[in-house]
Parts: C-alpha cells; structure tokens; sequence
C-alpha cells in the first residue's frame, strides 16, 4: 500500500507509453524499468554506467534501449533526447532517478566530490526536465523526480544529499503549477533508505557507516528495493503528485518542523563528534576524494 495524492482518476495504464529514466543501470532505475517494461512500456535508459545499462536493456528486450549520457551536460542530454524521439516517436513519462551521494562533513569532504552532488542530485533534474519537457507537454504526460527522505529529515554527514533533494522537491512543487495549464502532471518521489547500491557503500564506510546504523528507529530502517519499486510503479500508473517510501514518510512531512530540533539533539548522543574526528583520520589515511566517494554510480559521476 502506498501513500499517494493527485491520482484523483485512478491507476493509468503505462503500455505502449515510452518512459524514459535516467540513473539506470542498478537500483531503482534498473528496477523501474523492467517493472514498467513488463506492463508493456517502452523504457529508455539514460546514464553514465553504459555498460551496466546495456546489461539492464538487454535483459529487458526489445522494448528497450540504453543512451549513456551525464544528466549534468546539456548537450549529452539534448543528444540522448533526439535519438529517444527518434527511436521510439516521443516520450510520454520522465523519471529523473539519477543520484549520488558522499560521505562527509562539510568542514572537511572534498569540494569537487560534494558540489557534484548539488549537479547531479538537483541540476541534473532541472536539466533532465528542461530538455524533455516540450516532447512531455505535447503528449500531455508525467514528470517525476526522485527526491529523498532526506529533504525531510536533515541527518549531519548529509548536508549536500539533502540540500539537493530539498531542492528538488521545491522544484516540483513550483513546477507542477507551471505546467498544469498543459495537461502535464508533475510528482515528487521521498524514499527513505532502500537497499541499493547507494546505500550499501555508505553503510561500508568506515565512520559514516557506523553513524547511519545509529540512527533511531525507522528513521535508520533500510528497506527492501521492491518496496520501493511497488510504491513508485504503482505512483507512476496513478501519475501522482507526491509518492512516500514507505507511507510513515508521509506522516514526517506534516511534522517536518519539529524534525531538525530533534536531530540536532539527538545528534549530541549519536557520536558525531568522534565521527567528525575519525573523518579527519580516514581522509589523512586514504584521502579525500576516496574517502567521500559512494557507491558504483558516485564513481561514474565523480572523476
């Protein structure tokens, strides 16, 4: 079951509808697309591990097709878009997943590994909107970003990851009532931790790691990917304005005001003063760009 509003004429049917997805190669993207390839889309896949999601498009058959381009660069981005239109005819829904995070205090993460989250997590989605949104608007369809748990609840070591997805879900919110004149719908996606790749290499950090399976409650709960992929199939059937995962995410945003007082608090007995000090070490031990780097995708992203 799924927490879901803006779906006010009920569950639409994706066959025959071409989505296109960025961040494709593993995790939500990946899953997304076999998902809504197996109800009879046709999926394109869009990101910078070609490989990996050439694997996913292969697997799926026919119905799909795999476009490496950096949803940073407009260029790469406008290429991939034409040769898309060109292959399937339009696009009807946009999934813009691409994402990545650091490890890292703002005080001492390296700049270039933290600003690039800020490019890829929020500029990427503008980016990614921007250039597909006249092939969206002319098919009347669907926008949505995944945006995070984290734009609502602001965890310390994830100052940029939530800036951005904060970012992103503000974006959505302004853009939704730009484009309703058109037929278009806008949503905004709020996973809270489900068990990717992401999130496998931040709890393998050796200080970040330890921080994150500290946190209280659901709040340091990870899900399983096919909750996830659930609730946002079934959010991207109903076109909805705001998918939470799961639904208690829902339930935090009525009280989002009181959230950052309690983390800021809790934060005195979570350790992370030790943290900010073994953070030092590890970055004078490996480094700081190989101290900050997460996951297969943040690799990809961050040379």
């Amino acid at each position: 079951m799924t927490f879901l509003s803006g779906g006010k004429n009920g569950p639409k049917n994706v066959r025959d509808k071409v989505v296109l997805i960025t961040g494709a190669a593993r995790g939500i993207g990946a899953g997304l697309a076999e998902r809504l390839a197996a109800d009879g889309a046709k999926v394109a896949l869009v990101g910078l591990e070609a490989e990996e999601q050439t694997k996913v498009a292969e697997r799926i058959g026919p119905n799909a097709r795999s476009w490496e381009a950096d949803v940073t660069s407009w260029d790469a981005l406008e290429k991939a878009t034409e040769e898309i239109v060109a292959h399937f005819g339009g696009i009807d829904i946009v999934v813009a997943n691409a994402g990545i995070a650091t490890t890292g205090f703002a005080r001492s993460i390296d700049r270039d590994a933290y600003e690039k989250v800020f490019e890829v997590d929020l500029l990427g989605v503008w980016r990614t909107f921007r250039v597909t949104m006249p092939h969206v608007i002319d098919r009347k369809g669907y926008l949505l970003a995944i945006s995070s748990f984290a734009a609502i609840a602001h965890a310390p070591g994830m100052a940029n990851y939530a800036g951005a997805k904060a970012g992103v879900e503000a974006f959505c919110n302004s853009l939704r009532a730009e484009l309703q004149h058109l037929g278009v719908k806008v949503g905004v996606a709020h996973p809270t931790w489900i068990k990717t790749d992401l999130v496998e290499s931040a709890d393998a950090h050796p200080v970040f790691g330890k921080l994150r399976s500290g946190m209280p409650g659901l709040m340091g709960k990870t899900y399983p990917l096919d909750l996830a992929l659930d609730h946002l199939t079934v959010g991207i059937r109903k076109r909805a304005r705001v998918i939470h995962v799961p639904k208690w995410v829902g339930v935090m945003k009525l009280v989002r005001a009181i959230v950052p007082p309690i983390i800021e608090f809790g934060s005195r007995f979570q350790g992370v003063a030790k943290a900010d000090e073994a953070a030092l070490e590890d970055i004078a031990k490996r480094g700081a760009r190989e101290s900050a780097t997460n996951g297969h995708g943040g690799r990809a992203a961050i040379k």
